[in-house]
């Protein structure tokens, strides 16, 4: 068994060597490689990594279908990144700042089109693997989707936005490890539990993130913090908030909303304090976290060789970046 850690070094080597990009011509691969360049957790191709070895021996496969993820989740950072006209990514400028947003969409595309190609080329269930991945990419846009939506929307309620982030981000993590567990062998209700596992992980994961928008160090994000606040997203933050506010708190939540005065940052936190949705937002986290390690003790696999992945749920939702 290897730790994440390990996996993810093993990684990285892996995708140095295996770059599916070409040098030419420079204006549309020059991107993937400022992004790969700047780093990551490899979180989601670990997952898959990770996944797979729940039943057994690394595949090559996996690795193939690790690459496919990650590529496909760089696409999506990149396309987020230009609607959410974000600065900066992982501390260093954003591929449209950097090469300007026509380069920014057209190395998304074919980055997204690589992610395909390195599926093609699994050799093993290689069916019920696309039929996930498909099913994946479309709720990750729809989520997407819903995500800029709600950011007009002042009714937006806590189910539409765990739903949300259900689709945005968790169903991809929950598609990683499905997958490499596919690759492995496990059998289909295995597989479903190992995909419960990382929905739920998914959705705290997303839930500290909304924490750490709000509240964390930008030092160590190697971010703006508060950018959520900025863009009026509806995170659980704001819309616990208005729901939780008396009417002298509500009136001036919705005025920040309004506004793009330099201290609305500063005086939307205090607000998520005095109405209790920070707390609330920390529990609730805490509650889709149970959830996951409930999924993942009740997969039918011997206890160590599920220890990895749960000393990897328990740092991600720990993490203070």
């Amino acid at each position: 068994m290897h730790s994440f850690q390990q996996l993810a070094a093993d990684f990285e080597q892996y995708l140095v060597k295996n770059s599916p990009f070409p040098a030419s011509p420079a204006n549309l691969y020059d991107p993937f490689h400022h992004l790969m360049g700047i780093g990551g957790e490899r979180i989601r191709p670990v997952l898959c990594l990770m996944g797979n070895e729940l039943f057994g021996e690394l595949e090559p496969d996996a690795w193939r279908a690790a690459m496919g993820i990650e590529l496909f989740h760089n696409f999506t950072l990149i396309h987020d990144d230009i609607m959410d006209k974000a600065p900066l990514r992982r501390g260093q400028q954003t591929i449209h700042e950097k090469y300007g947003q026509t380069a920014g969409i057209l190395s998304g595309d074919v980055m997204a089109i690589y992610s395909y190609q390195q599926l093609s080329g699994i050799r093993v269930q290689l069916q019920p693997v696309l039929e996930l991945f498909n099913k994946t990419a479309i709720e990750v846009c729809e989520g997407q989707q819903l995500d800029m939506d709600y950011e007009t929307r002042n009714d937006v309620t806590i189910e539409e936005y765990v739903r949300m982030i259900e689709l945005k981000t968790s169903v991809l993590l929950a598609c990683a490890l499905k997958t490499g567990a596919l690759i492995g062998g496990a059998t289909g209700g295995n597989a479903d539990r190992v995909y419960a596992f990382g929905k739920n992980l998914g959705i705290a994961f997303q839930l500290q993130d909304d924490l750490l928008d709000a509240f964390g160090d930008p030092k160590k994000l190697g971010k703006q913090s508060g950018g959520d606040i900025k863009a009026n997203k509806k995170t659980f933050l704001l819309i616990k908030a208005l729901e939780n506010a008396n009417p002298d708190q509500r009136a001036a939540i919705e005025a920040l909303i309004e506004s793009n005065t330099e201290n609305k940052v500063t005086s939307m936190l205090q607000y998520f304090d005095e109405t209790g949705a920070r707390e609330e937002c920390a529990a609730t986290m805490k509650r889709y976290s149970d959830l996951a390690f409930e999924c993942l003790e009740d997969i039918a696999v011997v206890s160590k060789r599920k220890a990895p992945l749960h000393e990897l749920a328990a740092y991600l939702l720990q993490r203070q970046f």
